[in-house]
């Protein structure tokens, strides 16, 4: 376990979720590993955003973490593919509701971009 997971640990248990998933591109990961299997490569076009040196780091931290499983072939160039452990499979259904939320935040706020500054207005 991970410094920053143990510490996390002596807090609270949402401590322990922001610690994991918490960095950057590590929900999108997840997210998109949920669909199966998908070698480094894959990830980065889905995450086109990310670089490489940001998303090796994330990578590394669910595996440490227990969340996501690297998986080594032994081939001429070596295959790479990340997976979900069980455990990170666990974390499907509260991606999705994520997911969902964000979503549907997005739409209100270009519906209405008044109504995320936090406004006096009542709904």
């Amino acid at each position: 376990m991970r410094l920053p997971v143990r510490r996390a640990a002596e807090v609270c248990p949402v401590e322990v979720a922001v610690s994991i998933l918490g960095g950057t591109w590590k929900l999108t990961l997840v997210k998109h590993l949920t669909a199966g299997p998908l070698r480094f490569g894959q990830l980065g076009r889905r995450v086109p955003a990310a670089n490489r040196k940001t998303l090796t780091r994330a990578l590394r931290e669910l595996e440490e973490d227990g969340v996501v499983h690297r998986d080594v072939h032994a081939e001429v160039p070596p295959r790479v593919e990340y997976s979900l452990t069980a455990l990170g499979g666990t974390l499907a259904p509260i991606v999705e509701a994520m997911d969902s939320w964000g979503a549907d935040y997005a739409a209100r706020l270009a519906a209405d971009p008044l109504q995320g500054r936090g406004s006096s207005r009542s709904a």
